[in-house]
């Protein structure tokens, strides 16, 4: 068991959730925690947030689909793919966010303790 909850698995969360409601595609989420978590000095890289998508493709619980960025395809030829949940990928979500909410419990734990035993 890792000391901390994996950056992977925090975005993975963030991704899930984003996904259920239905807010946007890779990039947008990707700007979307970035400026979400600014004030905390937290950037995720913008690799770690593809991986993640790919990851959460290859594990049954998104699938993707292409569509024109706009909505005249005369003029907007920008592709984005958006991630939608597969037949059993909201169960397997369920199953991971409350896994990684007993590493974030746990992890609050001894951050709390640490804070207690050294300030």
């Amino acid at each position: 068991m890792a000391f901390m909850i994996a950056q992977r698995a925090f975005i993975k969360l963030y991704l899930i959730t984003m996904v259920e409601q239905q807010r946007g595609y890779g990039y947008q989420m990707l700007e979307e925690m970035r400026q979400e978590f600014k004030k905390y000095g937290y950037s995720p890289p913008q690799s770690e947030i593809y991986r993640a998508l790919h990851e959460l493709v290859q594990e049954g619980v998104f699938y993707r689909t292409k569509q024109l960025k706009g909505n005249d395809p005369k003029v907007d030829f920008q592709e984005i793919v958006l991630y939608h949940f597969t037949d059993d990928g909201v169960e397997k979500a369920k199953l991971y966010k409350k896994q990684v909410k007993n590493d974030l419990d746990r992890c609050l734990a001894i951050l709390n303790k640490a804070v207690i035993d050294n300030y």
